[in-house]
């Protein structure tokens, strides 16, 4: 197979190029392949919710103004609007072959984080790292489906503010129990590093609710963070979605609407620290992305 550093094409040749090739891998071995004529999962699954539109739109057609401004509403939260949101979350529910749409809700769309506990496992925490530097997966703006490892800088400069919107139906399991996200913050004073925790407690029984708490000052200089969700000593499920990690007027938080919360990043992207990673992941205890009808 011949190598390529660089192709210059003529004009009459880059519809001709494009048509047929495409790029392979862009960072170890820069490669250019031909289109497969076979679909990947993923092309499938938007290829048939894209021929999904004009039934859709005609369910869309018959909503009324409240509906559509309620979608609207829940759309705002991630940056879609209100059709698309709709479309979004109808071929979620299509894939897993459920039967009706969905009611637009503020506090969660399309799909949810979901800690889930069972016996023999009492106990699950996860991590999500915060130091002074580290990389992320960023799509390229304009390329559909391509991404780039981008070098971030986080500096961290108080007040810092959690949040999460969540659903739980957890049960004691013991003595102590307790569910919690909270940030553990590392200061310095005096040559000596000081460690303080923000928490945000989670009720063990609740329906959808959003709660919030502010870390304003730390004794010394506030250094960096690490995020962390913990359940212990109960059984159950926790449902999350909307975290936010906010200081220096932008939320730094990674996935904060938990499309892939178990995400891993490999190959040009093994520099990138998975979004959630297993602090205590004991059989019987999972995280992952689901969509569930609530």
């Amino acid at each position: 197979m011949a190598k390529v550093t660089y192709i210059d094409l003529l004009p009459e040749d880059i519809d001709l190029y494009y048509k047929n090739l495409q790029a392979g891998e862009r960072f170890v071995n820069s490669t250019i392949s031909r289109k497969s004529l076979l679909l990947s999962d993923a092309k499938k699954i938007d290829l048939a919710g894209r021929s999904l539109f004009g039934f859709l739109g005609g369910v869309w057609g018959t909503y009324d103004s409240t509906l559509k401004n309620n979608w609207k509403s829940a759309g705002s939260k991630v940056n879609l609007s209100n059709w698309q949101l709709f479309i979004k979350d109808s071929a979620y529910r299509i894939r897993q072959g459920m039967s009706g749409y969905a009611t637009p809700n503020d506090l969660h769309q399309a799909g949810c984080g979901n800690l889930h506990i069972e016996s023999p496992a009492t106990e699950l925490k996860i991590v999500q790292l915060h130091p002074a530097s580290y990389y992320i997966k960023q799509k390229v703006v304009g390329k559909k489906g391509q991404y780039d490892p981008v070098f971030i800088q986080e500096s961290l400069y108080l007040p810092l503010e959690l949040k999460l919107n969540y659903k739980s139906n957890l049960t004691s399991a013991g003595a102590g129990s307790f569910a919690k996200f909270y940030a553990r913050v590392h200061h310095l004073y005096q040559g000596t590093d000081l460690y303080t925790n923000l928490e945000i407690t989670i009720d063990l029984i609740s329906d959808w609710k959003s709660a919030t708490e502010t870390l304003a000052t730390v004794t010394g200089l506030a250094v960096d963070y690490t995020l962390y969700i913990h359940l212990y000593n109960v059984t159950g499920d926790l449902y999350i979605d909307h975290l936010e990690a906010n200081h220096s007027g932008e939320n730094w938080a990674r996935d904060s609407y938990c499309y892939d919360i178990n995400e891993g990043f490999t190959k040009e992207f093994y520099q990138v620290p998975k979004n959630w990673a297993g602090v205590i992941v004991p059989e019987g205890a999972e995280y992952e992305s689901i969509y569930k009808d609530f």
